[in-house]
């Protein structure tokens, strides 16, 4: 039985879900996340994981890396780094030391097992990104730049939002 067709059932300036790009990033997301978590599946890592091993593995060979420098390079919020990285200290993957500079800070060291299992994942998922995004193969360089785009305005609104919540909390200047 077919309803008698009224007002859009939402408020959207969109015909239908299809047009929405958030809704289809969504979509693609969730796909794609599957995908990844069922090839890292084998190497004992979630997909987390892995862009935290693959990260400081990447960045630990020029640099004393943090947990809060780990955070900052992979966009992963503070708490969910320090689990992340805990469950991949317990595995043996990563080590933390004393930090050469910052007394107060823990460096964040890959181990010899962490990297050989940082360059075999890498391959997996690298090989499930070009499956992926097969389909766009013509246009992979310029689906990229938009993603730069994207994360770039995203990072600016993020940092601007800071510094306006930082502008907030100052306590107001008294006149003399």
């Amino acid at each position: 039985m077919k309803r008698k067709e009224s007002a859009p059932p939402l408020p959207s300036r969109m015909a239908g879900p299809a047009e929405s790009p958030g809704f289809l990033l969504w979509k693609i997301s969730n796909a794609w996340q599957r995908r990844q978590r069922d090839a890292l599946q084998p190497h004992g890592l979630t997909h987390s994981q892995f862009v935290m091993l693959a990260t400081a593995t990447w960045f630990g060979a020029s640099e004393t890396l943090t947990q809060a420098r780990l955070a900052q390079l992979t966009g992963i919020d503070p708490m969910t780094t320090s689990q992340v990285l805990r469950a991949l200290e317990a595995a043996a993957l990563i080590e933390r030391g004393d930090h050469p500079t910052d007394p107060r800070a823990k460096s964040i060291v890959v181990t010899r097992a962490g990297r050989e299992l940082a360059r075999k994942a890498v391959v997996v998922v690298e090989e499930n990104d070009a499956a992926f995004f097969a389909p766009l193969v013509g246009d992979t360089a310029r689906l990229v730049a938009m993603f730069q785009a994207l994360v770039d305005g995203s990072e600016r609104g993020e940092a601007e939002a800071e510094m306006a919540d930082a502008k907030n909390k100052r306590p107001a200047k008294r006149r003399p």
